[in-house]
Order: C-alpha cells, then structure tokens, then sequence
C-alpha cells in the first residue's frame, strides 16, 4: 500500500489529492475519517475521475441502499466499472434473494469480489432449472 501512495502522490501531487478528497467527502458523505479508511485500504480510489466516482456513488448510495461508512471499509466497490460488474451482480443477488433461492445472509460485496468463473458457480449455476433465464439475462446484462 505504501508504494501505491507513492504513486498516487507523485502522479497527482498534493493539490489534486486534497480536491479529490474534498470531492470524495462530499459526494460520498465521507467523514475524515472515513477517507482515511478507504484510502488506507485502496489508494488508487484517488486515480479514478470525478464522473465515474459520481456514477458508482449515486448507484451504490440511491440504487443498493448502502450506507457511506460501509462503502468506506470496501472501496474496492469504487472501482470496478457499473456495466460490467456491479449492477448486473446485483440484480442477479437481487433476484435470488426476492426468489427465494438465495439466503438473505448473503452479501452483495462477496458476490460483486467473486471471479467471473466462482460467481458463475456460486450465483448463477445452481439456480439453472428455477430460473433458467438469469444466465442468459446476466450475459446481456455484461
């Protein structure tokens, strides 16, 4: 992680970082604190620009529901892209939990952390007989 600060300081020097973590505070309603945890976890959520911290906040935040000190402890969540990996994840937990072919138990954040293959295998395998169009439904989703 040291060496990923590194990076980030020396690519974005002292004044885009401050403007960054402004932004992150208030478009994820961070604390200071909460910046320092999310940074300290994944530094290159500094790398990434303002309108594509903007779109996975406002889906995360108003779309799943989840609160800014958990998105704080997972920043990983902040940088995969939408399309290819949390929305269609999430609709297809979304569906399994409403369905009842997925225990309530389950996190989001481990199904969106899985490999294409192990989600595959965990998601969306087992439930091919009760719901034979969500692989095809999430392979258009991707």
């Amino acid at each position: 992680m040291f060496r990923k600060i590194l990076l980030c300081v020396e690519l974005l020097g002292e004044e885009k970082i401050a403007a960054k973590v402004k932004y992150l505070k208030s478009t994820l309603g961070w604390s200071d604190a909460e910046v320092g945890i999310a940074l300290s976890k994944d530094p290159s959520v500094l790398r990434r620009s303002k309108n594509m911290l903007q779109r996975r906040s406002e889906f995360l935040l108003s779309e799943l529901g989840l609160e800014p000190a958990y998105i704080a402890h997972r920043p990983a969540i902040l940088t995969y892209s939408l399309e290819c990996r949390p929305r269609p994840r999430y609709y297809v937990v979304k569906f399994l939990k409403e369905n009842g072919l997925l225990a309530h138990s389950h996190s989001y954040y481990t199904a969106l952390l899985r490999t294409e293959k192990v989600f595959m295998e965990k998601y969306i395998c087992p439930h091919m007989e009760a719901a034979p169009q969500l692989a095809e439904d999430y392979a258009a989703a991707c």
